[in-house]
């Protein structure tokens, strides 16, 4: 199991992500705020500015601080 810092002390489980993108754009805000009204929203962000939100397979939406690790980088699963 790989844990990838999403910032202040968290960190998820990396083989559990299915998209990690910007908190910017209209359809991400609506997915956030759908995830709040069914209790599946998980803010990690402390308080700060979202800048990467990461949606699980589990249906969660996880806010984050701290930006994703890069356009167009990929998660290797396996250890």
């Amino acid at each position: 199991m790989k844990l990838i810092d999403i910032g202040y002390g968290n960190a998820i489980n990396a083989g559990r992500i299915i998209a990690a993108v910007s908190a910017d754009a209209a359809p991400v805000k609506r997915m956030i705020s759908a995830a709040r009204e069914k209790n599946l929203l998980v803010d990690a962000t402390c308080g700060k500015k979202t800048k990467a939100v990461y949606i699980m397979d589990s249906g969660h939406v996880i806010l984050s601080a701290k930006q994703t690790v890069g356009e167009g980088a990929t998660l290797s699963q396996g250890d």
